[in-house]
Parts: structure tokens; C-alpha cells; sequence
């Protein structure tokens, strides 16, 4: 890929929500190159903290139960439960993202390795936009609820949330770049 190529990827790139991701989802194959690419976010050599886990379309109606549950635990009325189940199902694939952090490490300190983590999640998103497929990254108080997080961590792993992926249903209109002035400062 020349550099003009991959900048336009890079730059071209956004986020989109679950209500505009669509069929067709990326294949095996698919995901493989994206998993690659993840794969090439800064290491530190041998050092892979994370692990994803596609949710597959037979799993999908337990990851449903345990956001309903999550709801309920809530508080959520009858309603509210039912748009977290919905929530849940609504993408096309869904990646759970688990950050596996060594504290012990002796060479790479734990900020390093969660670095890694989020190099990894943005080089995942970039693949999946490069082969013409939509992402988010999702979050907030499901992936740190206990229940959940058991469901699909390993002994010393944290659930990070999940990526949703899809077609997009559709491309933003008129977003102007970010001003980089607000993240790039001289000293």
C-alpha cells in the first residue's frame, strides 16, 4: 500500500453505531486480517496483552441474557431490559476485547501493556474500515460488571467492552476533521 493509500485509510476512518451496521459481516477470513493487523500494534517482542473473542451467531442470545440481566441488576424497567437485549443483538459481529496485564512484568510496566491493548483495538478498527466494514468500540459499566466479565474472561484478564462490526448503513456527511490544534502542541 503506498502512503498516500494508507493515510486516506487512516484519515477517512470513523466510527459508527450499532444502529447503522448492517449485513453482510465480515467472514472468517475477514477477521483473521483484522485480528493481523491487531496483532502489529506495539508489542514490546513477545508480549500479546489482549485477546478477542468473536461472539458467534449461536452465542449471540447469551450475550442478550447477560445484558438483560446487567439491566435488571440496573433497575431497569421492562422496557429498558428489552433495549439492552436488543442492544446486544443488534450488530452484525461482535468482538469482545479482554486485556490480559502483566503488573509483575519485568520490562514493560503496565501502562505500556494497556497501550497495547488500545494500538491493537485501533489497528483492528483500521482493518476492518480498509475492507470496507464500519466499527465502535463500546464500553461503559457492562464490561466492568462482574457477571459479564466472567462470562468471557480468563483467570487475570479484564474485559475491556466489545467492537461492534458491520456494513455501514451509512457515511457521516459533512464532519470536518478534527481541529489538530487541539491535540498537537509544541514545546
Amino acid at each position: 500500500m503506498n502512503t498516500s493509500t494508507a493515510l486516506d485509510t487512516l484519515l477517512s476512518r470513523y466510527s459508527l453505531g450499532v444502529k447503522h451496521l448492517t449485513e453482510p459481516a465480515p467472514d472468517t477470513a475477514q477477521l483473521q486480517t483484522m485480528v493481523a493487523a491487531a496483532l502489529r500494534a506495539p508489542d514490546h517482542a513477545e508480549l500479546v496483552p489482549f485477546r478477542l473473542v468473536v461472539v458467534r451467531e449461536h452465542a449471540r442470545d447469551r450475550l442478550a441474557d447477560l445484558f438483560a440481566e446487567h439491566a435488571l441488576r440496573k433497575g431497569k424497567d421492562t422496557e429498558g431490559v428489552a433495549m439492552e437485549r436488543e442492544r446486544a443483538l443488534r450488530a452484525p459481529v461482535t468482538v469482545a476485547v479482554l486485556a490480559r496485564i502483566d503488573l509483575g512484568h519485568p520490562l514493560v510496566p503496565a501502562h505500556e501493556q494497556w497501550m497495547c491493548v488500545g494500538g491493537a483495538v485501533t489497528n483492528f478498527l483500521n482493518a476492518a474500515h480498509a475492507l470496507g466494514f464500519a466499527g465502535k468500540m463500546l464500553s461503559g459499566d457492562k464490561a466492568r460488571a462482574p457477571h459479564i466479565a466472567q462470562a468471557f474472561c480468563e483467570p487475570g484478564e479484564t474485559l475491556v467492552g466489545w467492537i461492534a462490526l458491520g456494513t455501514p448503513t451509512r457515511t457521516p456527511h459533512g464532519e470536518a476533521r478534527k481541529d489538530t490544534t487541539q491535540a498537537l502542541r509544541f514545546w
